[in-house]
């Protein structure tokens, strides 16, 4: 074909293409199924907004604490003969955990063992002769003197008895002492002195006892957010739980922690150094459990929740350039229309709208990315088959059509391609 003959064919075919394309766009109008310019409607999903009930959760960051604390001193001053613990182990209350050189302790207790009875045989003594002389100073056989010396005597020997009977008891609580026990079961830490070191009573430190059995959490709430939340609970907009908060904590690794507790703390001050009111749960921890004190957690606070409140799906709240919040709506024209809205808080993976929504309104959820202000848009129906992957089997058990191949173009006499005769083998 002549460059002449190719300009004369793509000349007359223009014109038939042109009448071509307006047929089709007058037809897409009178059709209703596009826009204006015949732009075709985007197919979304939406939901129809109802007021109801939704529940409502806070979470902060937290730092579990052992819920005693307790201070292991010993009582005696003495030399350290042995550790009886593992540090970083569990030990229960009352396990002996020192042991106090306990020699000098039982030797005094000897000696005040020995002046108890001492005092009881001295004072028996003054027993007899103070009743020997009652009768006989009644008879005026002996002087008052005498019958006076007897019952002081005898007063004076009781005195004595008691005085020695409460050294007795010293030594023996201080040979007791020797043996330095737990004042609590939970974990221990490590040990602050080593045996052979001279303990000089209470002043001295030997470790710390960490009860984990309940444990507690301490976490602070902001203040702005603590009176933000003080403000919608008296407007009716939050209901806080009767009962209290119930707490759960997330993990650093993500999962949840099986047990479930309670706030037993509250502070109305402000931490000036933090901003926060300082709170505090506690939560069950049988036997050692997977919290130990220290770990950094999630505290998450649920039982709350926001009575007649319209909630979206978080994918469907866009950020505008200036900084606020809308959601596209369908108007009566099929059209999606921005509307500002302001968001609350969380309730699952859905925003709460405080204003802005009302009852009936249908919002787009999926698909906001492909339409704009005025964008003439298709509502999906929900129940539609979703098509099939390519070469997939059909559901009704008929095979896909196979791939037809398409004929060459040209004449395949004229393209085939000749034998050369030398080249070709002869026939027999």
């Amino acid at each position: 074909m002549s460059f002449k003959h190719f300009l004369l064919v793509s000349a007359a075919a223009l014109p038939l293409a042109l009448v071509s394309a307006c047929g089709q766009s007058n037809g897409q109008d009178k059709g209703g199924h596009g826009g204006p310019g015949g732009m075709p409607a985007a197919e979304v999903n939406a939901i129809t907004v109802e007021p109801k009930t939704f529940p409502v959760s806070y979470e902060y960051v937290g730092q579990t604490a052992g819920s005693r604390e307790v201070e292991v001193r010993a009582r005696v001053t003495g030399i350290l003969m042995t550790r009886n613990f593992k540090e970083g182990g569990r030990v229960e209350k009352g396990q002996s955990l020192y042991t106090i050189d306990p020699a000098p302790f039982q030797a005094v207790l000897a000696r005040a063992e020995a002046d108890v009875a001492a005092a009881e045989a001295r004072q028996e003594q003054a027993a007899r002769n103070a009743a020997r002389l009652k009768p006989l100073y009644a008879e005026k056989a002996v002087s008052q003197k005498e019958y006076d010396d007897a019952a002081s005597g005898e007063a004076i020997g009781t005195a004595d008895v008691k005085a020695a009977r409460a050294r007795l008891q010293e030594a023996r609580l201080n040979v007791s002492y020797t043996k330095v026990e737990s004042p609590a079961a939970g974990v221990a830490s490590r040990s602050n002195r080593s045996e052979g070191s001279l303990v000089s009573g209470p002043e001295v430190l030997l470790t710390t006892v960490m009860q984990v059995d309940p444990i507690w959490v301490n976490f602070g709430i902001p203040d702005n957010e603590a009176a933000r939340l003080q403000k919608e609970v008296e407007a009716g907009r939050v209901q806080l739980p009767k009962g209290g908060f119930e707490v759960k904590l997330r993990l650093a690794d993500g999962s949840m922690y099986g047990k479930a507790g309670r706030l037993n703390f509250s502070d109305v001050r402000v931490n000036p150094a933090t901003g926060t009111r300082e709170a505090r749960a506690e939560l069950p921890n049988p036997n050692g459990g997977a919290l130990q004190p220290g770990q950094f957690v999630r505290v998450i606070l649920n039982g709350a929740v926001i009575p007649n409140a319209t909630a979206v799906p978080q994918r469907a709240v866009l950020e505008s350039p200036q900084g606020g919040k809308f959601v596209y709506v369908i108007d009566e024209k099929g059209s999606a229309q921005p509307r500002p809205v302001e968001v609350g808080s969380w309730s699952g993976d859905a925003w709460i709208v405080t204003s802005g929504l009302k009852a009936g309104d249908k919002v787009i959820v999926d698909g906001v990315m492909k339409i704009g202000p005025g964008a003439p848009v298709k509502v999906a129906d929900p129940n539609a088959p979703k098509p099939a992957a390519p070469g997939a089997p059909a559901k009704n058990g008929a095979k896909p059509d196979a791939p037809k191949a398409e004929a060459p173009k040209g004449d395949a006499k004229a393209d085939a391609p000749k034998a050369d005769a030398k080249t070709a083998p002869a026939g027999k």
